[in-house]
Formats: C-alpha cells, sequence, structure tokens
C-alpha cells in the first residue's frame, strides 16, 4: 500500500513547525520563573508604622536606589495622610507625602525601572486636594487601603487616582474578622471599581497557608471575570508571611508586596531578601538589597524593635490588631512575655 502523498499547500505558504517551549527545570519546574510577576518594596510606608515616618532623606534614598538597582518594580514611599487629621509636627515627613519630599529623592526625571506608590487610607485621606493629577506627579501608583465598612468611600477614592491618571489597586484590610456572607458582596463591588489590581492582605499575621489559599480563590473568583489582578501582603506575626506569599503566588497571584529586613508593623512583612531569592526571575539582583540591610536597615534595630517576637505572635494567634503588642514592645518591660500574655488572655 502506497503512502499517502501529500496535498499542496493552496495557499502556497510554507508550513513552519511549531516551536518546543523550553522546559522548566528544577522539580515541578521551580528553577523556572514567572516574568508577569511584580515586586512592591513597602519598606517606607509599613516600616513608617514603627517610628511615626521619621526616616531622614538618606535612610529613605538608600532603599529607593537599593531597589533600582536590585530591579525590584514599585517602591511605596508613604501614606498620604490628610494635614487636617493628622498635625504635621507630630508625624515625619512620610505620613504626608508631599511632591517636593518625593521629588527630593527620586528627582525631578525619576528613573523608569522603579515606579513610585503611595498609600491613602479611606478616610483619612485628602485626596481631593492632596493627590495630584497624575502628570504633575512623579508618583506611578496609588494604593487604596479600606476596613469593609468605608468601602463607598474607597470606591470614591478609586475612581478620583483612576480618573487623574494612576495605577490603582485597593487593598481590604482586616478580611479575617469580615463575615463570609459580607466578603463576597465587598469583592463583588470592589472588582466592578476602576481598581487594577486587588489585595489579599493578612492584616494581623493571623493566617496560615490553607486560609491563604481559600482567599486568594475567593478574590480570583471575583476578580478573574473582571480582568483584574490579585496582590498579597502579609504579615510575619507568626513567621509565616514569606510561606503565604509563596501560597498565593502559585495560585496565580502576581503582585507581591516585600519590605527588606522584614521592616514592617510590628513582626514586619515578608522579607524582600526572600521573595527575590525564590522568584529566580534573572532581572532581581539581590546584592543591593543585601548592601541596604548591611549600611542602613540593621543599624536602624538600635532604635526600633521590629520583627518576630512573642507579643506579635500572641496578637496574631489571638487575631488581633498589633497596637497592644507595639506598646508593649516599647516598653522597658518587653520581655516580661508571660506579663503581656496573661494581660492579653484576660481582654478577651
Amino acid at each position: 500500500m502506497k503512502p499517502k502523498e501529500k496535498t499542496a499547500d493552496p495557499t502556497n505558504r510554507e508550513t513552519k513547525p511549531k516551536e518546543a517551549k523550553a522546559p522548566l527545570t528544577g522539580v515541578k519546574g521551580w528553577l523556572g520563573y514567572r516574568p508577569e510577576i511584580k515586586v512592591l518594596d513597602c519598606t517606607i510606608r509599613d516600616g513608617g508604622l514603627m517610628n511615626d515616618h521619621y526616616f531622614n532623606d538618606d535612610f529613605v534614598r538608600a532603599v529607593y536606589e537599593a531597589d533600582l538597582a536590585a530591579g525590584v518594580d514599585y517602591m511605596e514611599i508613604g501614606y498620604k495622610a490628610s494635614k487636617k487629621i493628622f498635625r504635621r509636627e507630630e508625624h515625619g515627613t512620610w505620613k504626608f507625602c508631599d511632591e517636593d519630599d518625593i521629588r527630593r529623592i527620586v528627582g525631578d526625571s525619576k528613573r523608569p525601572e522603579t515606579k513610585i506608590s503611595v498609600m491613602a487610607d479611606a478616610e483619612r485621606t485628602n485626596y481631593k486636594e492632596d493627590i495630584l493629577p497624575k502628570k504633575d506627579s512623579v508618583v506611578d501608583m496609588v494604593r487604596i487601603a479600606t476596613y469593609i465598612h468605608q468601602i463607598p468611600t474607597a470606591l470614591d477614592m478609586i475612581k478620583d487616582a483612576h480618573d487623574k491618571g494612576y495605577e490603582t489597586t485597593v487593598n481590604l484590610m482586616a478580611v479575617t474578622v469580615v463575615p463570609d456572607s459580607e466578603l463576597g458582596g465587598a469583592l463583588e463591588t470592589l472588582a466592578n471599581s476602576e481598581a487594577g489590581i486587588l489585595y489579599v492582605v493578612d492584616s494581623f499575621g493571623n493566617l496560615y497557608s490553607e486560609q491563604i489559599r481559600a482567599l486568594v480563590r475567593k478574590f480570583l473568583h471575583y476578580a478573574k471575570p473582571a480582568g483584574k489582578e490579585l496582590g498579597i501582603h502579609t504579615h510575619n506575626n507568626m513567621q509565616l508571611a514569606f510561606a503565604n506569599t509563596i501560597e498565593a503566588i502559585i495560585l496565580g497571584v502576581n503582585y507581591v508586596d516585600a519590605s527588606i529586613c522584614g521592616l514592617g508593623r510590628g513582626a514586619g512583612n515578608c522579607p524582600m531578601e526572600l521573595i527575590l531569592s525564590f522568584l529566580h526571575n534573572p532581572k532581581f539582583k539581590l546584592r543591593p538589597i543585601l548592601e541596604c540591610i548591611q549600611n542602613t536597615v540593621e543599624p536602624l534595630r538600635e532604635k526600633v524593635r521590629w520583627g518576630f517576637a512573642i507579643p506579635y505572635m500572641l496578637t496574631g494567634c489571638l487575631n488581633r490588631h498589633p497596637k497592644p503588642a507595639m506598646q508593649f514592645m516599647e516598653s522597658d518591660n518587653y520581655k516580661n512575655i508571660v506579663q503581656f500574655y496573661d494581660d492579653v488572655i484576660a481582654d478577651q
């Protein structure tokens, strides 16, 4: 039996063989990487909660230059807090992030490698006046932080920032105390807003990986049909910030928050040096982050007690805001962890 002859291509075009995809290396492809993943450095913004945002220009500039050299996608330089609510003389520069102050760090001709982000708290930001049109600012992204009862205000803030030309995210805080029956409605509303990215936020450092998994899937259920991306912001109260961030990445989260040496509120955030090492993207460089740790961030420990500590673990386990633990850690009695345990249990 003769083999069938190939029929001529009526379009007279050459048929090109399909290019084989390069196989991922390592067990389950872990040595590959997802180029779409973006990393946001929240060192100055979240870390400012530990020192009332009193970072000097040299400190902030060192973090910015480290992010540039390391290939970090975004640097969150602080809050856009209302001066009608917060007194300027009681807080540092990065509580307010005036345009001139930001330009003093990044320059008028900001380099494009690392974008600048600010956070605006719902009901605590004079956003109509203090957030300039994008054409007049070196800021690229405005992140709206909101509790569930503040969503109507947050929606207006998101629209305002979007209409002014900014990239926008919405960070829904304290989800661990939001009833599941209310969370779905909130996510549906936020997914239909102008926000480009919805963030899963572990505000109290209370979540385990299986809870992160359930939350990310729930967020995706509403975000994906609306064409939104997801982000992840974790706290390290139970030393799970890095593990929970990995869990979110596995499930498809593409925006990842981290801070240098974990500097952030209370127990801190997912450490930048860990997440850059995990991602394997050759655009990320670890050495500039290590230099910043050695020369800039670690010396701050002489004045500021951040990072994992038993009091932060206890508020995390109890699904409580870390403020009592922060106050305790600032006291002269901060080593008396049994007393702190008795106090927080008595308050239950």
